[in-house]
């Protein structure tokens, strides 16, 4: 205890002087209507001081104002962020409407123009394997779905239901290799069977001397008892003709984007 008033002994001292001086500068103020010589000095000697509080309170009171403002900011723009976020979703929400809607109503304008009844459907599930190219649709018997019917969207075939619930049927997609459609080429009138080839499609039978020229739209013909005449089916990406053989080779790609399908109709009504 001594060794701390011994070492800090001047600025107590100091610290005690000025405190008398305020005191006695104070109370000489209530009593006189003049300045004193101490009192000039005891001013001269404590202004500085009371300055330098001043600043320090000033400073103090301006730090914590900023401080609450920055809190009070920090607050109201994580408020903002969030009503962002919320904001931006609900517009993707309206976005996505929208496009389904625009879907719907040319899947609904493609079926007014089909001569076949027909039945909207949802896709809910896909099977993309190596060896399968096959859809879940959420339509079954209950709404007249049989197997051998076909599938259809406005852009062109899909493919055939294969299995049936009462509640939902699998339709196997015309890129897979155990589908075959009856087709042929539209500005020719050249007939084939576009099989499956995982993402594209092959245009079997096609005779060697048949003119057959890439840009071709392949629609189906209307037999085989699946798909009714006229729907389009893809366009020929690559003809090969060999020197010898029968047939020629000819490369199609679907119609109807598989990556995108959504919605498609089921033709419930049997073929004329």
């Amino acid at each position: 205890m001594r060794e701390l008033l011994r070492k800090y002994r001047p600025l107590l001292l100091g610290a005690c002087l000025l405190l008398a001086a305020l005191l006695l500068y104070s109370n000489n103020l209530r009593r006189k209507d003049h300045t004193s010589v101490f009192e000039q000095a005891a001013l001269m000697v404590t202004a500085p001081f009371l300055k330098g509080f001043d600043h320090l309170y000033a400073r103090t009171v301006s730090l914590w104002d900023n401080y609450v403002w920055l809190v009070d900011t920090a607050g109201e723009n994580d408020r903002l962020r969030e009503e962002n976020l919320l904001l931006k979703a609900e517009v993707e929400n309206l976005r996505e409407i929208r496009l389904a809607n625009e879907r719907l109503r040319m899947l609904l304008e493609f079926k007014d123009e089909l001569t076949l009844s027909a039945v909207p459907a949802r896709v809910i599930g896909a099977d993309a394997s190596s060896w399968s190219r096959t859809v879940l649709l959420d339509k079954g018997s209950r709404s007249g779905v049989r197997e051998g019917m076909a599938v259809v969207t406005a852009s062109g075939v899909v493919g055939r239901v294969i299995k049936v619930a009462p509640g939902e049927s699998r339709a196997l997609l015309i890129t897979d290799a155990a589908s075959a459609v009856a087709s042929l080429v539209q500005r020719t009138r050249t007939r084939g069977v576009s099989r499956g080839r995982g993402d594209s499609l092959i245009l079997d039978f096609a005779l060697r001397q048949e003119d057959i020229q890439v840009g071709d739209r392949l629609v189906t013909s209307g037999t085989g008892g699946v798909f009714p005449k006229g729907l389009l089916v893809g366009e020929v990406v690559r003809v090969v003709r060999g020197d010898y053989g029968l047939f020629q080779t000819v490369e199609v790609a679907p119609a109807t984007d598989f990556s995108r399908l959504e919605e498609v109709l089921i033709l419930i009504e049997e073929l004329p």
